[in-house]
């Protein structure tokens, strides 16, 4: 007699006990930093199989020499993964998929994924950003996606060299609110095996809103100012239009159901208090030295986007983002 239930176990359990196929793409100061664990790690175990998709002379360097890391973490600063491809359409079926990109990529890599991933791919975004969810469940609706935000002080050396300095770099993710019940607990055990530092929740979305807060006022403040985080804790009216926006954001979030705190906004500040003065924010710096293609959408884009749909008023983002968009043109 033919049983079903056997067969779905049997089925269940030759896919827990194959290989993985992870994908990387980005090898910037996220992908680079995290890629790198991941693969170090498998290079001892040879539980999965790791793919790098990275574009241009990054390519050809990882290719030839491996990605290289300079962490106080790792010892051994070079590995090499199975596979580093140069574009997207040369992957085929990957398990998970860690984005690592900047947000003015995100839609082009989402259109390339849809032909190449399978109905079980997961998808796991290590993004900034409170809507990275949402658009890409726009263009890959039927995948479990693991809202998430990283906190890590990577970046780019050279060519397929990342420096990592300060504390260890920090990964919370969650389930995926439309697949709640999934399992995806090999997940969790691929982070565990590459001695990643991570915070797994139910829910990581307030998770998400408090890095959002924090970066997003402090980098268009300090945008249009062309400063940096101290002068944003320190000078009047600076402060004040931080403040302002993160009213904003913070209303934002409740609109959603997602509850802040109310001293969310004082702790906002403790933390950046925290930081060396000087420290500027990566919108800033792209701001101010004229590069086109920036985080101002991601930070001030998405929260005036939200406003008429949740009933928020957002004035304060909106002068700031049309002045950052008038002064930088």
């Amino acid at each position: 007699m033919f049983d079903r239930a056997a067969v779905a176990r049997l089925t269940k359990m030759r896919n827990i006990m194959r290989k993985k196929h992870i994908a990387v793409i980005g090898l910037g100061g996220v992908g680079g930093y995290f890629g790198f664990k991941i693969n170090q790690a498998n290079e001892i175990n040879k539980q999965h199989q790791i793919s790098f998709i990275v574009r241009g002379e990054t390519y050809e360097k990882v290719k030839q020499d491996g990605l290289t890391l300079f962490s106080p973490e790792h010892p051994i600063c070079v590995t090499k993964p199975d596979a580093v491809l140069r574009s997207i359409a040369e992957l085929r079926s990957p398990d998970l998929v860690l984005i690592c990109v900047k947000e003015y990529d995100l839609e082009n890599v989402c259109n390339q994924l849809v032909g190449v991933i399978t109905e079980d791919t997961i998808i796991l975004p290590m993004m900034n950003g409170v809507d990275i969810y949402e658009r890409i469940k726009r263009s890959i609706s039927n995948n479990i996606i693991l809202p998430s935000c990283v906190y890590v002080a990577s970046h780019i050396k050279e060519k397929g060299i990342v420096e990592h300095k300060g504390k260890t770099g920090k990964l919370i993710f969650g389930k995926d609110p439309e697949y709640f019940t999934a399992d995806i607990n090999w997940v969790i055990d691929l982070m565990r095996e590459a001695a990643i530092d991570f915070d797994f929740k139910e829910n990581s979305l307030p998770d998400i809103w408090t890095k959002f807060i924090f970066i997003a006022s402090f980098g268009l403040v300090t945008a249009k100012y062309n400063s940096s985080i101290g002068a944003v804790c320190l000078e009047e009216q600076q402060k004040k239009e931080a403040a302002q926006i993160m009213e904003e954001i913070k209303l934002s979030a409740e609109r959603k159901g997602i509850y802040l705190g109310e001293n969310i906004i004082p702790k906002t500040f403790e933390k950046a208090s925290g930081f060396p003065p000087e420290t500027p924010t990566s919108l800033q710096l792209d701001v101010n030295s004229g590069k086109k293609s920036n985080e101002l959408e991601l930070f001030a884009g998405a929260i005036i986007r939200y406003g008429p749909t949740l009933k928020v008023e957002t004035p304060f983002t909106k002068k700031m983002y049309e002045q950052i968009q008038g002064t930088h043109k």
